[in-house]
């Protein structure tokens, strides 16, 4: 039926009441606003398939590209046979558990973000001292300290995001519920020590539920979306560091909800300035979206799944977009795909949807099934992401995905002041011999590994973007590093 509203279980969760429009039937007329093209060239690879013992189930999160050059990710868990954990995998897929979470299979599932000490921090989404989750923090050899448990109250409970660090070295971050109106979920800033602020509380007028994080913008503000909220299907909106928030798009506004509803995965800021996002359900044909929406809220739908009966180009993006070093968009979608199992996509600017990889493809679904998670693109070039189901043993799998983009360096972090220490990520990196912000040299040292370069900030560098130099030619970061006054 289309049209027809239910409740979704997935991974045996309830996520959501979602609107689905899926256009089935022989002889049901589908026409696609912008139709899927035929997939270039590309390699996919599974690296590691989760087994239980190693952990299960990468839900809900991106890897994270550590100073030593491996990814960085957590498994959820939510199987009888396991518990979940906190992994780094090599390229080659070498994989090792470095924490384990014993009490509490809700812990630790939401990916994690490099801090500019080399330390990675998280969010649990219940646990904790009181039992309504936590933030940590966690050495790449696997010592984790809880920074700041919840308590449930003005506070939030249930983070269920990715933080960020600010310009300020503060991390920013989301409660799903919870605040000031109990239930709808907040906007925070937390010093590394651990001390609180509840910056902003959403009270379903304004949006409810946030979960895909934020992501800081080159204009110093931080972008993020709601799930719910305001007629229950969602916003984008933009908050100030102080904790001004704006509402740029509320979704499901007309009938039909051609603009999308209920996004996920949270936004990701283009070279064009733009902010690209997904929706879980909602556009022309029930499937999903691809949205793009400037800083001051001019919104623009520029892709629409399930346009063709079955949906081949994929359905039900759940996670966040990546922007490749080509300027495209890179994600996945959880349903939809020649097995129904989803996909891994590629998205123009303008609009041009290409599948890269259909998942379940193999026998037994050894390439995985239902990609919850977001890709990266590691510095290699290869876009890197994880499966909830499927693989050898159906507790989920790690893959890479090559289409075939060059290596490239990136900065952390991408802004700084003359003067400040900035850390370099890449490959092979030994035998670099010289590093440029924006054509002014710098004077550097690389790590043991060759996958990291410290450096300064140079006297009477501009922004623009910092290449380093190696006997194999010279890598350009994926984005402009801003000089900051």
């Amino acid at each position: 039926m289309i049209g027809q509203r239910k409740e979704i279980s997935y991974s045996g969760r309830p996520e959501s009441t979602i609107f689905w429009g899926w256009w089935k039937g022989i002889g049901i007329l589908c026409l696609a606003l912008a139709a899927a093209v035929a997939s270039p060239a590309q390699t996919f690879t599974t690296l590691v398939n989760f087994n239980g013992t190693n952990g299960s189930q990468p839900s809900y999160m991106s890897l994270t590209q550590g100073l030593d050059g491996s990814l960085f990710g957590t498994t959820s868990g939510d199987t009888a046979f396991s518990m979940n954990t906190i992994f780094k995998m090599k390229l080659d897929g070498a994989l090792t558990t470095i924490y384990s979470f014993s009490d509490d299979p809700g812990s630790g599932q939401y990916g994690l973000t490099l801090a500019t000490n080399g330390t990675f921090y998280g969010t649990t989404q219940s646990g904790g001292t009181y039992g309504y989750g936590s933030v940590f923090s966690i050495t790449p050899t696997g010592i984790l300290n809880t920074v700041y448990s919840f308590t449930g109250g003005a506070d939030g409970f249930n983070p269920e995001c990715t933080l960020v660090q600010g310009a300020d070295g503060n991390f920013y971050g989301t409660t799903f519920q919870g605040g000031t109106y109990e239930y709808y979920g907040t906007v925070f800033r937390m010093t590394q020590a651990g001390i609180l602020n509840t910056l902003y509380s959403f009270n379903d007028g304004d949006g409810s539920g946030p979960q895909g994080g934020l992501i800081k913008g080159t204009d110093g503000d931080f972008y993020g979306t709601t799930m719910n909220g305001i007629n229950f299907w969602g916003t984008v909106y933009k908050i100030t560091p102080n904790g001004k928030l704006t509402t740029l798009h509320s979704f499901c506004t007309t009938v039909g909800c051609p603009d999308g509803e209920q996004p996920q995965g949270g936004v990701v800021q283009g070279s064009d300035g733009n902010f690209y996002g997904a929706t879980l359900a909602g556009g022309a044909y029930g499937g999903g979206t691809i949205f793009r929406v400037s800083s001051a809220g001019s919104f623009t739908t520029i892709y629409n799944f399930c346009g063709q009966i079955n949906c081949p180009d994929g359905s039900s993006p759940g996670a966040g977009l990546v922007e490749g070093t080509d300027g495209n968009f890179y994600g996945t979608t959880f349903y939809g795909g020649s097995s129904f199992q989803g996909t891994a996509f590629e998205v123009t600017p303008s609009g041009t949807e290409t599948v890269l990889h259909n998942f379940c493809s193999l026998s037994n679904c050894a390439d995985g099934q239902y990609p919850v998670g977001g890709l990266v693109q590691d510095t290699n070039g290869m876009f890197y992401g994880t499966t909830d189901f499927g693989g050898a043993y159906n507790e989920g799998t790690v893959f890479s995905l090559s289409v075939g983009l060059g290596p490239f360096v990136k900065t952390l972090p991408t802004s700084g002041r003359v003067g400040e220490i900035i850390a370099i990520l890449g490959n092979k990196l030994t035998s670099a011999t010289n590093v440029t912000f924006n054509g002014v040299d710098a004077a550097f040292n690389v790590n043991s590994t060759g996958t990291a370069i410290f450096t300064t900030v140079p006297t009477a560098s501009t922004t623009g973007f910092v290449t380093v130099t190696t006997p194999s030619g010279t890598l350009r970061s994926n984005v402009k590093f801003r000089v900051r006054p």
